[in-house]
């Protein structure tokens, strides 16, 4: 469990982690040493509660780390923050998606030397070229890493989390 503070309950049930509402953030994070290119994470995600992000995955680039947010800014919005100092909802990632509460969604995120991908189901929502480009994170998520997943004023469940080496 993440511990930003004013966090909600983490806990396991049937097979899913459950991420409670916190005020304004619940999350955990992996603390091990991790892959910082040539990987794909994999993750299915419900929102239970609640109108904004419930899949805030922050991962590692290269030296760096960059954070995948589906459903932010009041829940519509899908992108990369940051890039290039502008976050999820002001940068050429950005995307407008409507999401459904008490639904399952897959999401897989590639990072390798050059380039971010990302998808949510089977549709490709992310492909950035990323030489050339300034990746990091807002601050709010700084404890995330180097891998972690949060969501924001939202409930929510997570199942099948893995990742897996590029070759």
């Amino acid at each position: 469990m993440t511990n930003f503070g004013g966090e909600g309950e983490v806990r396991v049930d049937d097979g899913c982690i459950l991420l409670s509402f916190g005020e304004p953030i619940t999350g955990l994070t992996y603390q091990e040493e991790f892959p910082v290119s040539d990987y794909e994470i994999r993750v299915q995600a419900m929102r239970t509660g609640g109108i904004d992000f419930f899949c805030g995955l922050t991962f590692p680039v290269g030296d760096t780390h960059c954070s995948f947010i589906a459903a932010g800014w009041a829940g519509a919005v899908v992108g990369l923050s940051c890039i290039d100092g502008k976050d999820a909802s002001e940068n050429d990632t950005t995307k407008f998606m409507n999401f459904e509460n008490d639904r399952w969604y897959r999401f897989r995120v590639r990072v390798n030397d050059d380039r971010i991908a990302a998808w949510i189901d089977e549709q490709q929502v992310i492909d950035l070229a990323i030489q050339d480009r300034r990746i990091s994170i807002r601050p709010e998520v700084e404890l995330s890493k180097p891998l972690g997943i949060a969501a924001w004023q939202s409930q929510a469940a997570l199942r099948q989390l893995e990742y897996r080496r590029l070759k």
